[in-house]
């Protein structure tokens, strides 16, 4: 898995990089879709349960699962990425947040505290420790920073289909749950608001957004549990 894991990375970067005032997401939809066909790999989001696109691009208020379009990107804009990738049976899945310019100190706080959590939560990704361990860490250090985390959408495990057992929470007391063991592999994802921690989703049946209006960012690796501890598989300097 850690091919597709490296294609992941590979996407997150060239949009980073494309990202400016005034693009638009669909034209970063057809960068991401580019450079994983340029792998020989395949969208692994495109046409599941017919999601239109290659990736989810969700802004602002946006939480998860935003589809492409005609959306031009304005200065002080966050925006959060997700991608998925299938190559030879195996599937890859990351997220991250980026500004758009220059941001204000709310969003970029918001963008680290985020950032930060998913670090938390694969250190507590160890051999021995139990799935809500996990959980916790993300819960404990959001909340220490006065924001909240999305509790409606959860990480999952990954291997040779996108979404498998078991669900990763990102709050909950920590000691329950499965006992991790070498070999397990996980997509942790972290979604956490400025505001309330409560969301809804829009007419498309896709776009999930804040109940409150308040900003909200997303960051996520497939990280592998191995003899030595945590691996990430989709490791890049994201956001």
């Amino acid at each position: 898995m850690r091919e597709p894991g490296q294609i992941v990375a590979s996407v997150l970067t060239e949009l980073e990089n494309a990202i400016k005032v005034g693009i638009t997401t669909a034209m970063l939809d057809k960068i991401a879709e580019k450079e994983i066909r340029r792998h020989k790999a395949e969208p692994a989001f495109l046409g599941y349960h017919n999601f239109p696109a290659s990736i989810c691009t969700s802004v602002n208020d946006q939480v998860v699962h935003g589809i492409p379009g005609l959306r031009r990107l304005e200065e002080g804009d966050i925006i959060s990425i997700d991608v998925g990738v299938c190559l030879r049976g195996y599937y890859s899945d990351a997220a991250a947040t980026f500004p758009v310019g220059e941001i204000d100190q709310k969003a970029r706080k918001l963008i680290d505290v985020t950032r930060t959590s998913l670090q938390k939560a694969i250190e507590a990704m160890h051999s021995g420790a139990r799935l809500t361990d996990i959980s916790h860490a993300v819960q404990a250090y959001v909340e220490k920073n006065s924001f909240a985390v999305v509790r409606n959408y959860v990480g999952h495990g990954i291997g040779q289909e996108m979404h498998e057992e078991p669900q990763v929470p990102n709050f909950g007391l920590p000691g329950r749950g499965p006992v991790l063991q070498p070999g397990i592999v996980l997509a942790i994802e972290p979604m956490v608001n400025f505001g309330t921690w409560e969301v809804r989703v829009l007419e498309d049946q896709w776009t999930v957004v804040t109940a409150d209006g308040s900003l909200s960012a997303h960051f996520e690796h497939t990280v592998a549990l191995g003899e030595n501890g945590p691996e990430i598989l989709t490791s890049s300097n994201l956001g």
